[in-house]
Protein backbone atom coordinates (compact mmCIF):
# COMPACT_ATOMS: atom_id res chain seq x y z
CA UNK A 1 0.00 0.00 0.00
CA UNK A 2 2.81 2.05 0.02
CA UNK A 3 4.54 3.71 -2.62
CA UNK A 4 8.37 4.39 -3.42
CA UNK A 5 7.64 8.00 -3.71
CA UNK A 6 6.00 7.39 0.16
CA UNK A 7 8.32 5.93 1.18
CA UNK A 8 11.48 7.80 0.27
CA UNK A 9 9.83 10.94 1.46
CA UNK A 10 9.66 9.57 5.03
CA UNK A 11 13.38 8.78 4.90
CA UNK A 12 13.84 12.46 4.32
CA UNK A 13 11.25 13.85 6.92
CA UNK A 14 13.26 10.74 9.37
CA UNK A 15 16.34 13.02 8.45
CA UNK A 16 14.85 15.81 10.10
CA UNK A 17 13.73 13.88 12.59
CA UNK A 18 9.63 14.83 12.03
CA UNK A 19 8.81 11.33 11.21
CA UNK A 20 10.11 7.92 11.15
CA UNK A 21 10.95 5.84 8.11
CA UNK A 22 7.70 3.15 7.54
CA UNK A 23 10.17 0.09 7.10
CA UNK A 24 9.67 -3.06 6.41
CA UNK A 25 9.97 -4.09 9.58
CA UNK A 26 6.48 -2.67 10.38
CA UNK A 27 4.95 -3.00 7.11
CA UNK A 28 5.23 -6.43 5.81
CA UNK A 29 3.29 -9.23 7.17
CA UNK A 30 4.90 -11.11 9.43
CA UNK A 31 5.04 -15.17 9.68
CA UNK A 32 1.29 -16.13 10.87
CA UNK A 33 1.74 -16.85 14.60
CA UNK A 34 0.19 -20.23 14.61
CA UNK A 35 1.40 -21.09 10.63
CA UNK A 36 -2.23 -20.74 8.25
CA UNK A 37 -2.73 -17.51 6.47
CA UNK A 38 -5.54 -15.15 7.19
CA UNK A 39 -8.87 -16.02 6.14
CA UNK A 40 -8.25 -19.16 4.53
CA UNK A 41 -10.44 -22.75 5.36
CA UNK A 42 -8.06 -23.48 7.95
CA UNK A 43 -8.15 -20.05 9.65
CA UNK A 44 -11.81 -19.54 9.26
CA UNK A 45 -12.68 -23.12 10.75
CA UNK A 46 -10.46 -22.62 13.88
CA UNK A 47 -12.03 -19.29 14.29
CA UNK A 48 -15.58 -20.79 13.86
CA UNK A 49 -14.39 -23.38 16.27
CA UNK A 50 -12.43 -21.56 18.72
CA UNK A 51 -14.88 -18.43 19.18
CA UNK A 52 -18.32 -18.13 20.40
CA UNK A 53 -18.55 -14.84 22.02
CA UNK A 54 -17.41 -11.58 20.80
CA UNK A 55 -16.71 -8.48 23.41
CA UNK A 56 -15.94 -5.41 21.75
CA UNK A 57 -15.10 -2.23 23.81
CA UNK A 58 -14.15 1.16 21.88
CA UNK A 59 -12.72 3.03 24.52
CA UNK A 60 -13.26 7.10 24.40
CA UNK A 61 -16.99 7.19 23.90
CA UNK A 62 -17.43 8.92 21.03
CA UNK A 63 -21.04 10.45 20.94
CA UNK A 64 -22.17 13.68 20.61
CA UNK A 65 -22.04 15.10 24.11
CA UNK A 66 -25.10 16.92 24.50
CA UNK A 67 -25.43 18.86 27.30
CA UNK A 68 -21.69 21.01 26.78
CA UNK A 69 -22.04 20.40 22.83
CA UNK A 70 -18.38 19.21 22.92
CA UNK A 71 -16.70 16.25 20.96
CA UNK A 72 -14.95 13.27 22.21
CA UNK A 73 -11.49 12.56 22.84
CA UNK A 74 -9.59 9.76 21.76
CA UNK A 75 -5.85 8.16 22.31
CA UNK A 76 -3.21 7.56 19.66
CA UNK A 77 -0.78 4.66 19.91
CA UNK A 78 2.28 7.07 20.79
CA UNK A 79 0.00 8.60 23.13
CA UNK A 80 -0.59 5.48 25.23
CA UNK A 81 2.08 3.25 24.53
CA UNK A 82 4.53 5.10 23.39
CA UNK A 83 6.69 4.29 26.73
CA UNK A 84 6.48 1.11 26.43
CA UNK A 85 9.82 -1.06 25.34
CA UNK A 86 8.67 -3.87 23.86
CA UNK A 87 10.33 -5.36 20.27
CA UNK A 88 8.20 -4.92 17.80
CA UNK A 89 6.33 -1.83 18.94
CA UNK A 90 7.09 1.35 16.62
CA UNK A 91 7.05 3.94 19.13
CA UNK A 92 9.06 7.52 20.68
CA UNK A 93 10.91 5.04 23.54
CA UNK A 94 11.93 3.21 20.71
CA UNK A 95 12.63 4.94 17.89
CA UNK A 96 11.96 8.59 19.06
CA UNK A 97 12.19 11.30 19.79
CA UNK A 98 10.27 12.95 16.89
CA UNK A 99 9.53 16.40 16.79
CA UNK A 100 7.08 18.89 15.23
CA UNK A 101 8.33 22.88 14.69
CA UNK A 102 6.34 24.97 16.52
CA UNK A 103 5.56 26.39 13.40
CA UNK A 104 4.97 23.67 10.65
CA UNK A 105 5.71 25.80 7.83
CA UNK A 106 8.69 27.80 9.66
CA UNK A 107 12.10 25.18 11.21
CA UNK A 108 13.33 28.48 12.54
CA UNK A 109 10.61 28.98 15.23
CA UNK A 110 11.81 26.26 17.49
CA UNK A 111 11.62 21.99 17.25
CA UNK A 112 9.72 20.39 20.25
CA UNK A 113 9.81 16.61 20.70
CA UNK A 114 7.67 13.60 22.28
CA UNK A 115 8.31 13.37 26.03
CA UNK A 116 6.93 11.18 28.93
CA UNK A 117 4.25 13.24 30.67
CA UNK A 118 2.55 12.86 34.13
CA UNK A 119 -1.18 13.67 32.73
CA UNK A 120 -3.05 11.46 34.19
CA UNK A 121 -6.21 13.89 32.27
CA UNK A 122 -5.14 16.84 30.08
CA UNK A 123 -7.25 19.81 30.38
CA UNK A 124 -7.17 21.53 26.55
CA UNK A 125 -9.03 19.51 23.96
CA UNK A 126 -6.49 19.16 21.06
CA UNK A 127 -8.10 19.92 17.24
CA UNK A 128 -10.09 16.34 15.69
CA UNK A 129 -12.21 17.59 13.01
CA UNK A 130 -11.51 16.80 9.47
CA UNK A 131 -9.06 19.73 8.58
CA UNK A 132 -7.27 19.91 11.89
CA UNK A 133 -6.22 16.61 11.57
CA UNK A 134 -4.95 17.81 7.67
CA UNK A 135 -2.96 20.47 9.92
CA UNK A 136 -1.69 17.50 12.08
CA UNK A 137 -0.67 15.21 9.21
CA UNK A 138 0.31 17.09 6.67
CA UNK A 139 0.92 20.92 8.19
CA UNK A 140 -1.76 22.53 6.49
CA UNK A 141 -5.52 22.80 6.57
CA UNK A 142 -6.22 22.28 3.05
CA UNK A 143 -3.44 19.28 1.24
CA UNK A 144 -4.09 18.58 -2.18
CA UNK A 145 -5.92 15.68 -2.90
CA UNK A 146 -4.87 14.48 -5.69
CA UNK A 147 -1.15 14.79 -4.69
CA UNK A 148 -1.93 12.82 -1.75
CA UNK A 149 -3.83 10.11 -3.87
CA UNK A 150 -0.62 10.07 -5.94
CA UNK A 151 2.24 9.46 -3.11
CA UNK A 152 3.60 12.74 -4.08
CA UNK A 153 2.65 14.57 -0.59
CA UNK A 154 3.43 12.53 2.21
CA UNK A 155 1.80 13.25 5.75
CA UNK A 156 4.93 13.99 7.79
CA UNK A 157 3.27 14.16 11.20
CA UNK A 158 4.73 17.59 11.45
CA UNK A 159 1.54 20.09 12.63
CA UNK A 160 0.03 18.68 16.36
CA UNK A 161 1.96 21.53 18.01
CA UNK A 162 1.28 23.84 15.96
CA UNK A 163 -3.05 22.83 16.13
CA UNK A 164 -2.10 22.69 19.36
CA UNK A 165 -0.77 26.87 19.55
CA UNK A 166 -3.44 27.75 17.23
CA UNK A 167 -6.42 27.08 19.27
CA UNK A 168 -4.41 27.63 22.86
CA UNK A 169 -2.42 30.74 22.20
CA UNK A 170 -2.18 31.37 25.84
CA UNK A 171 -0.36 28.15 26.43
CA UNK A 172 3.86 27.85 26.43
CA UNK A 173 4.74 25.79 23.85
CA UNK A 174 6.54 22.90 26.70
CA UNK A 175 3.23 22.72 27.97
CA UNK A 176 1.72 22.76 24.56
CA UNK A 177 3.97 19.84 23.43
CA UNK A 178 3.68 18.35 27.01
CA UNK A 179 -0.02 17.51 26.22
CA UNK A 180 -0.45 16.53 22.55
CA UNK A 181 3.04 14.97 21.78
CA UNK A 182 3.94 13.50 25.48
CA UNK A 183 3.19 10.18 26.06
CA UNK A 184 2.95 7.57 29.21
CA UNK A 185 5.34 5.73 30.79
CA UNK A 186 5.38 1.72 31.62
CA UNK A 187 5.08 2.82 35.19
CA UNK A 188 1.86 5.31 34.63
CA UNK A 189 0.05 2.73 32.23
CA UNK A 190 0.48 -0.74 34.17
CA UNK A 191 -2.80 -2.51 33.10
CA UNK A 192 -2.14 -1.56 29.34
CA UNK A 193 0.99 -2.44 29.24
CA UNK A 194 -0.19 -5.99 31.22
CA UNK A 195 -2.52 -6.47 28.32
CA UNK A 196 0.76 -5.82 25.24
CA UNK A 197 2.88 -8.33 27.63
CA UNK A 198 -0.05 -11.18 27.97
CA UNK A 199 -1.79 -11.19 24.65
CA UNK A 200 -1.68 -9.86 20.86
CA UNK A 201 -1.55 -6.17 20.01
CA UNK A 202 -1.17 -4.35 16.64
CA UNK A 203 1.39 -2.31 16.13
CA UNK A 204 -0.69 -0.84 12.59
CA UNK A 205 -4.03 -0.23 13.63
CA UNK A 206 -5.73 3.21 12.51
CA UNK A 207 -8.73 5.32 12.55
CA UNK A 208 -11.65 4.39 9.88
CA UNK A 209 -11.37 8.23 9.05
CA UNK A 210 -8.85 11.11 9.78
CA UNK A 211 -11.61 12.90 11.44
CA UNK A 212 -13.75 13.12 14.57
CA UNK A 213 -15.38 10.25 16.96
CA UNK A 214 -19.24 9.39 15.24
CA UNK A 215 -18.08 8.95 11.55
CA UNK A 216 -15.18 6.67 12.92
CA UNK A 217 -17.65 4.55 15.41
CA UNK A 218 -20.17 4.67 12.34
CA UNK A 219 -17.09 3.64 9.96
CA UNK A 220 -16.25 0.85 13.04
CA UNK A 221 -20.00 -0.66 12.51
CA UNK A 222 -20.97 -0.34 9.17
CA UNK A 223 -17.81 -0.16 6.84
CA UNK A 224 -18.71 3.45 5.83
CA UNK A 225 -18.86 7.18 7.59
CA UNK A 226 -21.77 7.53 5.25
CA UNK A 227 -20.44 11.12 4.22
CA UNK A 228 -20.57 12.04 7.40
CA UNK A 229 -17.14 14.19 8.80
CA UNK A 230 -18.33 15.85 12.18
CA UNK A 231 -20.55 14.74 14.75
CA UNK A 232 -23.70 15.91 13.31
CA UNK A 233 -27.75 15.39 14.44
CA UNK A 234 -27.64 12.48 12.17
CA UNK A 235 -26.20 10.54 15.12
CA UNK A 236 -28.90 12.40 17.84
CA UNK A 237 -31.88 11.60 16.06
CA UNK A 238 -31.34 7.44 14.65
CA UNK A 239 -30.78 9.30 11.53
CA UNK A 240 -28.58 6.73 9.83
CA UNK A 241 -29.67 4.45 7.11
CA UNK A 242 -26.53 2.11 6.28
CA UNK A 243 -26.08 -1.48 7.54
CA UNK A 244 -24.62 -2.15 10.49
CA UNK A 245 -23.14 -5.33 12.52
CA UNK A 246 -26.27 -5.24 14.87
CA UNK A 247 -28.74 -5.59 11.83
CA UNK A 248 -26.77 -8.34 10.24
CA UNK A 249 -26.22 -9.98 13.79
CA UNK A 250 -30.29 -10.09 13.58
CA UNK A 251 -30.33 -11.41 9.82
CA UNK A 252 -28.04 -14.51 11.00
CA UNK A 253 -29.66 -15.02 14.39
CA UNK A 254 -26.48 -13.47 16.13
CA UNK A 255 -27.06 -13.22 19.94
CA UNK A 256 -26.22 -9.29 20.46
CA UNK A 257 -26.61 -6.73 23.07
CA UNK A 258 -25.41 -2.92 23.09
CA UNK A 259 -23.63 -2.60 27.29
CA UNK A 260 -24.81 1.25 27.39
CA UNK A 261 -22.44 3.32 30.26
CA UNK A 262 -23.78 6.96 28.77
CA UNK A 263 -25.69 7.38 31.79
CA UNK A 264 -28.52 8.90 30.04
CA UNK A 265 -26.35 12.12 28.84
CA UNK A 266 -26.67 10.23 25.00
CA UNK A 267 -27.76 7.69 22.92
CA UNK A 268 -25.07 4.53 22.60
CA UNK A 269 -23.57 3.75 19.43
CA UNK A 270 -26.35 1.04 18.12
CA UNK A 271 -29.16 3.85 18.17
CA UNK A 272 -27.44 5.87 15.28
CA UNK A 273 -29.05 3.43 13.42
CA UNK A 274 -32.85 4.00 12.35
CA UNK A 275 -32.81 -0.14 11.80
CA UNK A 276 -31.87 -0.54 15.59
CA UNK A 277 -34.47 2.33 16.90
CA UNK A 278 -37.21 0.61 15.22
CA UNK A 279 -36.57 -3.10 15.69
CA UNK A 280 -34.11 -3.82 18.61
CA UNK A 281 -34.53 -1.11 21.25
CA UNK A 282 -34.20 -4.03 24.40
CA UNK A 283 -30.91 -4.98 23.05
CA UNK A 284 -29.47 -1.69 24.74
CA UNK A 285 -29.05 -2.69 28.39
CA UNK A 286 -27.38 -1.06 31.22
CA UNK A 287 -23.39 -1.60 31.18
CA UNK A 288 -24.24 -2.96 34.51
CA UNK A 289 -25.34 -5.70 33.03
CA UNK A 290 -22.24 -6.79 31.36
CA UNK A 291 -20.28 -8.09 34.25
CA UNK A 292 -23.44 -10.15 35.88
CA UNK A 293 -23.91 -11.66 32.60
CA UNK A 294 -19.83 -12.10 32.33
CA UNK A 295 -19.90 -13.95 35.55
CA UNK A 296 -22.74 -15.86 35.25
CA UNK A 297 -21.68 -16.96 31.71
CA UNK A 298 -24.69 -15.64 29.41
CA UNK A 299 -23.26 -12.97 27.53
CA UNK A 300 -24.48 -12.69 24.25
CA UNK A 301 -23.00 -14.11 21.30
CA UNK A 302 -22.27 -10.63 20.05
CA UNK A 303 -21.22 -7.81 23.14
CA UNK A 304 -21.15 -4.31 22.59
CA UNK A 305 -19.89 -1.63 25.19
CA UNK A 306 -20.01 1.61 25.40
CA UNK A 307 -18.34 3.35 28.18
CA UNK A 308 -19.51 6.73 30.34
CA UNK A 309 -18.09 10.09 29.29
CA UNK A 310 -16.85 12.83 29.57
CA UNK A 311 -15.25 14.47 32.45
CA UNK A 312 -14.33 14.07 35.52
CA UNK A 313 -15.26 10.48 37.43
CA UNK A 314 -16.02 8.66 33.82
CA UNK A 315 -13.79 5.55 32.68
CA UNK A 316 -13.46 6.35 29.19
CA UNK A 317 -9.94 7.83 29.07
CA UNK A 318 -11.48 11.07 28.08
CA UNK A 319 -10.33 13.96 29.22
CA UNK A 320 -10.76 15.42 31.48
CA UNK A 321 -11.41 11.87 32.39
CA UNK A 322 -8.59 10.26 33.62
CA UNK A 323 -6.72 7.64 31.76
CA UNK A 324 -6.22 5.50 35.11
CA UNK A 325 -9.77 5.10 35.50
CA UNK A 326 -10.37 4.01 31.77
CA UNK A 327 -7.29 1.29 32.79
CA UNK A 328 -10.08 0.06 35.88
CA UNK A 329 -12.75 0.00 33.33
CA UNK A 330 -10.95 -2.34 31.06
CA UNK A 331 -9.05 -4.26 34.21
CA UNK A 332 -13.09 -4.89 35.49
CA UNK A 333 -13.77 -5.95 31.78
CA UNK A 334 -11.49 -8.34 31.56
CA UNK A 335 -11.31 -9.79 35.28
CA UNK A 336 -15.30 -10.82 34.65
CA UNK A 337 -14.73 -12.59 31.24
CA UNK A 338 -11.61 -14.04 32.73
CA UNK A 339 -13.30 -15.56 35.68
CA UNK A 340 -16.61 -16.29 34.27
CA UNK A 341 -17.36 -19.84 32.57
CA UNK A 342 -17.09 -18.11 29.19
CA UNK A 343 -13.97 -17.35 29.13
CA UNK A 344 -12.47 -20.56 26.68
CA UNK A 345 -14.58 -19.70 24.26
CA UNK A 346 -14.66 -15.29 24.21
CA UNK A 347 -12.58 -13.12 22.27
CA UNK A 348 -12.19 -9.95 23.88
CA UNK A 349 -11.09 -7.14 21.53
CA UNK A 350 -10.20 -3.18 22.81
CA UNK A 351 -9.62 -0.41 20.73
CA UNK A 352 -10.05 3.27 20.37
CA UNK A 353 -12.57 5.00 18.12
CA UNK A 354 -9.81 7.84 16.84
CA UNK A 355 -7.09 9.81 17.82
CA UNK A 356 -8.46 12.81 19.14
CA UNK A 357 -5.36 15.30 18.20
CA UNK A 358 -2.87 13.19 20.08
CA UNK A 359 0.63 13.18 18.04
CA UNK A 360 1.32 9.48 16.25
CA UNK A 361 4.80 9.82 14.33
CA UNK A 362 3.61 7.20 11.78
CA UNK A 363 1.51 8.42 8.81
CA UNK A 364 -1.88 7.49 7.76
CA UNK A 365 -1.96 5.08 4.64
CA UNK A 366 -4.24 5.28 1.77
CA UNK A 367 -7.42 3.52 1.80
CA UNK A 368 -9.63 2.20 -0.62
CA UNK A 369 -13.36 4.09 -0.55
CA UNK A 370 -15.69 2.50 1.22
CA UNK A 371 -18.56 4.21 -1.26
CA UNK A 372 -18.80 7.71 -3.65
CA UNK A 373 -19.77 9.80 -0.40
CA UNK A 374 -17.57 13.10 0.44
CA UNK A 375 -17.49 15.81 3.04
CA UNK A 376 -16.75 19.45 2.80
CA UNK A 377 -15.55 21.79 6.01
CA UNK A 378 -14.64 25.08 5.98
CA UNK A 379 -11.24 25.14 8.04
CA UNK A 380 -10.29 27.34 11.08
CA UNK A 381 -8.76 29.49 8.08
CA UNK A 382 -11.81 30.04 6.21
CA UNK A 383 -10.84 27.58 3.74
CA UNK A 384 -13.05 24.88 1.87
CA UNK A 385 -11.93 21.64 2.29
CA UNK A 386 -13.15 18.18 0.75
CA UNK A 387 -12.64 14.39 2.19
CA UNK A 388 -13.07 11.52 -0.10
CA UNK A 389 -12.60 8.96 2.54
CA UNK A 390 -9.68 7.68 0.62
CA UNK A 391 -7.34 7.61 3.43
CA UNK A 392 -7.35 6.40 7.13
CA UNK A 393 -6.75 8.38 9.96
CA UNK A 394 -4.26 8.43 12.75
CA UNK A 395 -2.71 5.13 14.62
CA UNK A 396 -4.36 4.15 17.70
CA UNK A 397 -3.34 0.83 20.66
CA UNK A 398 -5.42 -1.92 19.41
CA UNK A 399 -5.74 -5.73 21.41
CA UNK A 400 -6.96 -9.16 20.64
CA UNK A 401 -7.32 -11.09 23.75
CA UNK A 402 -8.47 -14.55 23.74
CA UNK A 403 -7.06 -17.52 26.01
CA UNK A 404 -6.03 -18.65 22.01
CA UNK A 405 -3.85 -15.64 21.21
CA UNK A 406 -0.27 -15.63 21.38
CA UNK A 407 1.31 -14.41 24.77
CA UNK A 408 2.87 -11.07 23.82
CA UNK A 409 2.75 -10.58 20.08
CA UNK A 410 2.94 -7.63 18.16
CA UNK A 411 0.80 -8.05 15.12
CA UNK A 412 2.32 -5.36 12.04
CA UNK A 413 0.75 -5.30 8.89
CA UNK A 414 -1.76 -7.43 7.66
CA UNK A 415 -3.42 -8.94 4.10
CA UNK A 416 -5.44 -7.14 1.72
CA UNK A 417 -8.07 -10.32 1.30
CA UNK A 418 -8.39 -9.04 -2.44
CA UNK A 419 -4.68 -8.14 -3.85
CA UNK A 420 -3.44 -10.36 -1.42
CA UNK A 421 -0.75 -7.71 -0.46
CA UNK A 422 0.26 -5.90 2.56
CA UNK A 423 -1.85 -3.56 4.56
CA UNK A 424 -2.48 -1.69 7.90
CA UNK A 425 -5.56 -2.49 10.07
CA UNK A 426 -8.54 -0.76 11.06
CA UNK A 427 -12.44 -1.03 12.65
CA UNK A 428 -13.29 -2.24 9.28
CA UNK A 429 -11.29 -5.45 9.75
CA UNK A 430 -13.56 -6.14 12.92
CA UNK A 431 -15.80 -6.29 10.50
CA UNK A 432 -14.25 -8.34 8.20
CA UNK A 433 -13.48 -10.82 10.66
CA UNK A 434 -16.97 -10.80 12.27
CA UNK A 435 -18.03 -11.85 8.46
CA UNK A 436 -15.83 -14.64 8.26
CA UNK A 437 -17.17 -15.78 11.85
CA UNK A 438 -20.87 -15.64 11.28
CA UNK A 439 -20.98 -15.51 6.89
CA UNK A 440 -21.62 -11.94 6.76
CA UNK A 441 -21.23 -10.24 3.22
CA UNK A 442 -19.36 -7.46 3.18
CA UNK A 443 -20.83 -4.38 3.95
CA UNK A 444 -18.61 -2.22 1.80
CA UNK A 445 -15.35 -2.44 -0.84
CA UNK A 446 -13.66 -0.97 2.50
CA UNK A 447 -14.56 -3.78 4.44
CA UNK A 448 -13.69 -6.24 1.74
CA UNK A 449 -9.75 -4.83 1.61
CA UNK A 450 -9.93 -5.01 5.05
CA UNK A 451 -7.20 -7.20 6.87
CA UNK A 452 -9.09 -9.98 9.23
CA UNK A 453 -7.13 -11.08 12.14
CA UNK A 454 -8.72 -14.76 12.67
CA UNK A 455 -5.36 -16.08 11.80
CA UNK A 456 -4.14 -14.33 15.61
CA UNK A 457 -6.63 -17.33 17.25
CA UNK A 458 -4.65 -20.23 18.09
CA UNK A 459 -5.71 -24.16 17.84
CA UNK A 460 -4.39 -24.71 22.26
CA UNK A 461 -6.03 -23.13 25.11
CA UNK A 462 -3.44 -21.38 27.22
CA UNK A 463 -3.38 -21.88 30.44
CA UNK A 464 -1.53 -19.30 31.60
CA UNK A 465 -3.96 -16.24 31.16
CA UNK A 466 -3.98 -14.16 34.00
CA UNK A 467 -6.69 -14.00 36.28
CA UNK A 468 -6.62 -10.93 36.64
CA UNK A 469 -4.98 -7.75 34.85
CA UNK A 470 -2.93 -5.75 37.07
CA UNK A 471 -4.60 -2.82 39.35
CA UNK A 472 -3.87 0.55 37.77
CA UNK A 473 -3.55 3.81 39.98
CA UNK A 474 -4.12 7.30 39.61
CA UNK A 475 -0.73 9.56 38.88
CA UNK A 476 0.04 13.44 38.55
CA UNK A 477 -2.41 15.74 37.13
Amino acid sequence: MKSTALLTGLGLLASLGLASPVTSEYTSVREAPFGYKPGSKESIENLKDKVENIVWLILENSLWYVKTSTNIWSRSFDNILGGVRRQGLDNPINNGPFCNYKNASDPSSGKYCTQAKDYDSVFNDPDHSVTGNNLEFYGTYTPNNGAIASGKVVADQSGFLNAQLNDYPKLAPEEATRQVMGYYTEEEVPTLVDLVDEFTTFNSWFSCVPGPTNPNRLCALAGTAAGHGKNDDDFLNYGISSKSIFEAANEKGVSWLNYDGTNGEFEPDSLFFTYVNQTSRSNVVPVENFFQDAYLGVLPKFSYINPSCCGTNTNSMHPTGNVSYGEVFVKQIYDAIRQGPQWDKTLLFITYDETGGFYDHVPPPLAVRPDNLTYTETAKNGQKYTLHFDRLGGRMPTWVISPYSKKGYIEQYGTDPVTGKPAPYSATSVLKTLGYLWDIEDFTPRVAHSPSFDHLIGTTLREDAPIALKTPHTFSV
